[in-house]
């Protein structure tokens, strides 16, 4: 199989994805958490969210057998493939030999947790991923910790942990407030596990985030107290803030009764249910923070 075949000329299913697999000599490892995407109206609704154009730079993680590579390829995007698996490297580079000698396609072999991800493509750029739950987090906080961001990023997870850094306040977790003080996170739509071979334990489904503009950040200093707050409520989640930041942060209790009174947070609110601009108010109000307590 070569060339760049579109999502939609792909009769991409379970018994399609073992063929390729038996040709390749490889068998799904799950060590890897590998799960090989079997439905072409996923495979095409990823590439609606994604919408990439001609000579677009596009950073794939995890691309496996190829199948939404060719899509992306066919769109024209410049791909950037970082794959683990030594054999499905040895799949995309048979597969799109043209692509590779022209650069259309550069793949790179390794683990994404040892990568420079933001600077393995010229910016402007995007991210398309079929991430491993495992990695999920950590990845995230690659991509969007540090600039050049994507401008955006569209994710295969696991569907509660998409539901969880999309939440709004009420459930949120401190992944959920790191994501969305970096980007405006949506669920674009769920995707069952027989949408793969083998079929995880679980659902999946796809997470688009749009990175906000590098200006709209706080400055390093600020941005490190705000992480600091935020992780030191969220270690007990389900507490009053007032009690929890009192008990967690290295500041006398008026301190905290104080920034809680100046931004306008009741003493007994939890946690999750503090939106990201309120984070950022309640931070300032605290200011400086000892280094211990």
């Amino acid at each position: 199989m070569t060339g760049t075949p579109r999502a939609g000329d792909l009769r991409l299913d379970p018994r399609f994805v073992q063929r390729r697999l038996r040709e390749a000599g490889l068998r799904p490892r799950h060590n890897l958490s590998q799960n090989f995407l079997a439905d072409v109206e996923v495979l095409e609704g990823v590439l609606r969210e994604a919408d990439p154009g001609p000579a677009r730079g596009v950073l794939e993680i995890g691309p496996g057998l190829g199948f939404l590579t060719g899509g992306l390829l066919a769109a024209g995007a410049a791909v950037t493939a970082v794959e683990l698996d030594r054999g499905l490297v040895a799949v995309l580079k048979e597969t799109y030999p043209g692509e590779l000698d022209t650069g259309q396609l550069r793949v790179v072999e390794g683990d994404a947790l040892d990568q420079d991800l933001v600077r393995l493509v010229e910016p402007p750029y995007e991210v398309v991923a079929n991430l491993p739950y495992h990695i999920t987090s950590p990845i995230l906080h690659r991509l969007l910790g540090e600039a050049p961001r994507a401008e955006r990023l569209v994710l295969m997870v696991q569907r509660e942990v998409a539901e969880r850094v999309a939440a709004a306040p009420g459930d949120m977790s401190y992944l959920s407030v790191f994501v969305q003080y970096h980007a405006k996170a949506r669920v674009a739509f769920r995707v069952p596990r027989d949408a793969f071979e083998p079929p995880p334990k679980v659902e999946s489904a796809v997470l688009v985030l749009d990175p906000y503009p590098g200006d709209d950040r706080l400055d390093a200093a600020a941005e490190d107290r705000l992480w600091r707050v935020v992780q030191a409520a969220f270690r007990e989640r389900r507490k009053m803030l007032h009690n929890v930041l009192t008990r967690q942060l290295p500041v006398p209790p008026e301190r905290v009764d104080a920034a809680l009174e100046a931004t306008g947070i009741a003493r007994d609110r939890r946690p999750q249910t503090v939106a990201v601009g309120d984070w950022i108010a309640l931070a300032d109000a605290l200011g400086d923070l000892p280094a211990t307590r």
